[in-house]
């Protein structure tokens, strides 16, 4: 089925400029101004200071044919969801920061003009979140607020509960997004699989929707959902669709399938761990691809991925506690078609690498993931 989505004028010539020029010839000043121009260039054009100044990354600077970052277009910032809202593309992620960090991280963020954070109550961070966000300037209606239903809060009548704990936490009385975490219910207050509510989520997705119209929430999605398990939610009479479907994305998983599938049905993705996992952002960075585009653009490596999964069409959500990073991730560049292409060609080139799965450790009897 398909969704809807609402988702300079040339110099002068002085009369007397020969009579100067030939004065300035006989300036022993000059004479010396040419010749440090001499060594200049025999610096430039030997084999040693070229591999010395690529080396250090500074060739994109110093060679003249490298494009600059300042002459590349700027990607789109908002994404339009079917409610119509639009939300940023690019967001600060909250998933794994630690306790005493992650309130800095957003406070950085902020001040580097993010308005997108992206949280969960299993974070157990939003607390800290929240506080970071009382302190900041930013008013309320700027800011894009994401939160995410646990597992165990999937029987209708606990989410209003675990969505109030959030809301307190976070110090608002409404969610921009809120998204069923997993495709996966346990039953309450257990880690002890409800088998009826992951086969049929529209009893959570019906509360949802009812938040929705009481407007705790203003949009309402999924996260970790493959094609299958979605069809299986949307093939219900939904008063709302599903705005996002959050997924760890990249490029060592990049899901050329699910992307092509959720843009014919207006769905858009968000893209977790778009750098990769934490065991991983070292590989995605020396990709030489991307090595090698980061050098003809004279942005970074990291710069270059996020760009390129927003130029995808999906939602980012780079996760960093490093105030140099935060600011460097939110820069993200329209990358030359052949560039695009040719990052997307390398990464849907190998085998996929899905680092994200709990479905062993969570004793589950089938593969949360089987079927995409």
């Amino acid at each position: 089925m398909s969704f809807s989505q609402k988702y300079h004028p040339l110099p002068t010539v002085d009369k007397d400029a020969g009579e100067q020029e030939s004065l300035q010839r006989r300036d022993p000043r000059k004479r010396r101004s040419l010749l440090v121009i001499v060594v200049i260039i025999i610096m430039f054009t030997s084999l040693p200071f070229v591999h010395m100044i690529r080396s250090r990354g500074l060739w994109g600077a110093c060679h003249g044919s490298q494009r600059n970052s300042s002459t590349l277009a700027k990607l789109p910032s908002h994404y339009t969801l079917p409610s119509g809202d639009n939300i940023p593309s690019v967001a600060l992620g909250v998933w794994q920061a630690g306790k005493g960090e992650v309130g800095n991280a957003v406070k950085t963020a902020l001040t580097a003009g993010y308005r997108h954070i992206d949280g969960a109550w299993i974070y157990r961070n939003e607390e800290e979140v929240g506080q970071a966000l009382k302190a900041s300037s930013v008013p309320r209606e700027e800011l894009w607020l994401t939160s995410k239903l646990w597992n165990t809060f999937h029987a209708p009548e606990d989410i209003e509960t675990a969505l109030d704990q959030s809301l307190s936490m976070l110090g608002t009385d409404y969610l921009d997004l809120y998204l069923i975490h997993w495709p996966v219910a346990f039953k309450t207050g257990t880690t002890i699989l409800d088998e009826d509510l992951t086969a049929d989520p529209y009893p959570t997705w019906q509360k949802l929707e009812e938040l929705v119209d009481k407007g705790k929430i203003r949009n309402i999605g999924i996260s970790n959902f493959n094609i299958r398990r979605i069809q299986n939610l949307t093939a219900n009479n939904l008063k709302y669709q599903p705005a996002v479907n959050q997924v760890e994305l990249n490029f060592w998983n990049p899901q050329p399938e699910l992307l092509k599938w959720s843009k014919e049905n207006g769905l858009l993705l968000e893209a977790y761990s778009p750098l990769g996992s934490d065991k991983q952002v070292g590989k995605s960075l020396s990709v030489p691809e991307v090595k090698s585009i980061a050098s003809q653009l004279g942005i970074t490596p990291a710069q270059v991925i996020i760009s390129w999964s927003v130029q995808r069409g999906t939602i980012v959500l780079p996760k960093s506690v490093t105030p140099s990073r935060i600011a460097e991730n939110l820069e993200v560049f329209e990358l030359p078609q052949e560039d695009f292409e040719r990052l997307e060609k390398a990464a849907t080139s190998h085998t996929p690498q899905r680092v994200v799965n709990p479905s062993a450790g969570w004793k589950l009897p089938f593969d949360v993931f089987d079927g995409q």
